[in-house]
């Protein structure tokens, strides 16, 4: 076992106690856990001050010097301070400690040279430091602490059981002396050579002990791009080993039913984007392979005649397909859709939810049994035992980040041999995210919208533009459009939600009066019968606005709606404004959307309201909500965790990545099975790394 692996509590200065308070806060359990600890960032030490230089500008600064005299202030109601007199050759400054006075008043020597470090503040002419950390100058010239000081992850705990910063970086110090610094190089040479990287151990040492900034930088790239390329290595190789095990079932032929859809049946013109997707994913089809691929496209990029299309050569490979959609607004909608554009061919399609009959549900379940049924499509329903295939040869799932791995793994499981898959969504995820969540998953992009759809245009105003925006609303309605008016959910405080909701309805309801103008509501108190009736009317044209709760994310299509607006559209995030604005420009009229703030707007908020104006490109709009919110939130609850990364940072590291993708690439296209001499320190880091439960039992 090597050293690394030692419990933690076995390191001088932990023991049992402090061992489980790092377990529990920090999730350290040995030696390589506290050595992966990095520092959030760094205090630059490197510079000594004279008592005549200080400033009142509130920042840390070290000052040599020695303590001539100490004493105990009393501040009443029983408190008291101590106070110690600090002098070096320019001057004097006070020192003050308000608790562990007792201690502090034994262990400080008198007339010693000391180098104190802490934040200045000046009262009158004098400048004091309150519980300054204090060194004996001779300890701090013989210390291994570097110059820059780093300052390491802690929690609240951790500080009250006095696992103080400078605790954690004693452990650290105790922790390379054991070791001797000595950490096995796992990248081979002429990767070092070629990028200039330095060897594992000075990147190690100079992350925890700076010299200089510029070894600190180097240490970073080092230890950035080492994070970056593992997980691309295994993402890579898992993708490499699916395609070699995993047989697929070769689509061979593209028959009647996929030539007569494509020359007489299309109801326009395929963009070039579409084209290029389906010839992605027919050379997929067409190798012996399993296909999994990631469509993504904004909404009404035209994402769902690509499935059809695909589905279309699974039937004229006699297999059946089947589309999974998140809702049953969604499945209703893909089935209505799919089944116009295939009315004039020869295909059997069916739909089945929550709310199929029972009485239908047996037919369609004999009719998948036997092979009769082509294409079904539906919610979670299918994924029930009771849901049994005559062969599945194509599984398409929409907005794939609302199911877990868990529910895919049942689809496959209805196929002798795994269905290809095709995941589709509308959440633009940005190209860095995707190389790492998905990178096992090949991605083809949707980036052209059909001809003859105007680009929506979006305004942000304000609560005291009202009148004016009431009657833009006024003016399109008497153009025969009708309305969205959209108000934010929060489930912490649903009531006051819904008071904002009826408020605002009522308020609606006095500017647009029956029976001039009529107006739908939808919110998530309404039973399921009433919301699609609501819908429905709103459908068909019998209401002008609807009023609704974020209810309408999701997939509703009507394309005589031209008008989006967003109340409190501080209160939503980047890509739920983006999905929102979706729903409108459906048809061929010009679209708006228009956010409504209050005046009062954070940083965040204003970047994401200049953002929805500027651009209407949703990979834009991703990457700017990256910056703001980080991986985590995009990913969604199923994702998140997924990439604990220690070090790198995907918004702020996507060049690294890129380059860490590429070498890898590189890399197992020249040596797969990494059987190399030069790659044997590679492989073994490797192996070791694939047996611990990290993001790969995540990814699907």
């Amino acid at each position: 076992m090597s050293l690394l692996e030692t419990p933690i509590e076995y390191l001088k200065g932990v023991g049992p106690q402090r061992g489980d308070l790092l377990r529990k806060e920090l999730g350290i359990h040995k030696y390589a856990d506290l050595l992966h600890l990095f520092p959030n960032r760094y205090i630059d030490r490197t510079r000594y001050y004279k008592i005549n230089e200080l400033q009142n500008s509130n920042s840390e600064v070290q000052v040599v010097g020695k303590i001539i005299n100490i004493k105990t202030v009393e501040q009443g109601k029983g408190r008291s301070r101590l106070v110690a007199t600090f002098i070096d050759d320019t001057g004097q400054m006070e020192l003050v400690w308000f608790q562990g006075q007792k201690w502090i008043r034994e262990s400080i020597k008198i007339n010693v040279p000391y180098v104190i470090f802490g934040k200045v503040t000046q009262f009158g002419a004098t400048y004091n430091m309150a519980h300054p950390e204090m060194e004996l100058l001779d300890e701090h010239k013989a210390s291994l602490r570097s110059a820059m000081q780093p300052v390491y992850p802690s929690t609240e705990k951790l500080a009250n059981k006095g696992i103080s910063n400078k605790v954690i970086n004693k452990m650290m110090q105790q922790l390379f002396l054991e070791t001797q610094a000595l950490f096995s190089e796992n990248l081979p040479n002429y990767l070092l050579d070629e990028l200039k990287l330095i060897p594992k151990n000075a990147a190690l040492f100079n992350i925890h002990f700076p010299k200089s900034q510029d070894l600190l930088a180097k240490a970073q790239f080092r230890l950035k791009f080492e994070e970056l390329f593992f997980i691309q290595l295994q993402l890579i190789t898992k993708n490499l080993i699916r395609k070699h095990k995993i047989k697929g079932m070769p689509f061979e032929k593209v028959g009647d039913n996929f030539t007569n859809f494509y020359t007489h049946h299309l109801p326009f013109e395929l963009t070039n984007a579409q084209k290029r997707v389906l010839k992605e994913i027919r050379n997929d089809l067409g190798s012996n392979a399993q296909m999994n691929r990631l469509l993504q496209g904004d909404v009404g990029s035209g994402k769902t005649i690509v499935a059809l299309m695909c589905m279309l050569l699974a039937k004229d490979n006699g297999f059946q397909s089947c589309l999974m959609a998140p809702t049953e607004i969604l499945a209703n909608q893909h089935f209505n859709g799919i089944s116009e554009l295939a009315k004039e061919l020869n295909i059997n399609i069916k739909i089945l939810t929550g709310s199929t009959k029972t009485s239908d549900r047996k037919i369609i379940h004999e009719a998948l049994e036997n092979g009769s049924l082509d294409i079904i499509i539906g919610t979670h329903a299918l994924l029930e035992d009771k849901v049994q295939f005559h062969n599945l040869g194509l599984a398409v799932i929409d907005e794939q980040h609302r199911f877990g791995v868990e529910q895919r793994s049942k689809l496959w499981r209805k196929a002798a041999i795994p269905p290809h898959v095709l995941v589709m969504t509308a959440t633009p995820i940005p190209r860095t995210l995707a190389m790492s969540l998905y990178g096992d998953l090949d991605i083809s992009v949707i980036d052209e919208l059909p001809p003859g759809r105007k680009p929506i245009q979006t305004v942000h105003r304000y609560d005291s533009n009202r009148l004016q925006v009431w009657k833009f609303i006024k003016d399109e309605i008497a153009k025969g459009r009708q309305i969205y008016i959209v108000y934010p959910l929060i489930q912490e405080s649903e009531k006051m939600d819904y008071k904002d909701l009826m408020d605002g309805y009522e308020s609606i309801s006095r500017d647009f009066p029956l029976p001039q103008y009529s107006i739908s509501i939808l919110h998530g108190k309404m039973k399921p019968a009433d919301k699609d009736e609501e819908m429905r009317r709103f459908a068909a044209g019998k209401t002008n606005i609807m009023v609704a709760t974020t209810v309408i994310e999701v997939g509703v299509n009507i394309p005589n709606a031209s008008v989006m607006i967003i109340e409190s559209a501080e209160r939503f995030g980047l890509s739920q404004l983006h999905q929102l604005r979706g729903r409108v420009g459906r048809g061929a009229e010009q679209s708006y959307c228009i956010l409504m703030t209050s005046h009062k707007l954070s940083n965040d908020s204003k970047i994401r309201m200049e953002t929805m104006v500027r651009t209407n490109d949703g990979f834009e709009i991703s990457e700017v909500d990256l910056k703001l919110r980080g991986p985590g939130d995009i990913m969604g609850k199923q994702q998140s965790g997924v990439l604990n990364l220690q070090i790198a940072d995907l918004v702020i590291d996507k060049d690294i990545l890129q380059l860490a993708r590429y070498h890898a690439i590189k890399l197992l296209k020249e040596d797969t099975p990494m059987e190399k001499p030069e790659h044997a320190k590679l492989r073994e880091a490797f192996i070791e790394l694939s047996k611990k439960k990290t993001i790969w039992n995540y990814i699907s």
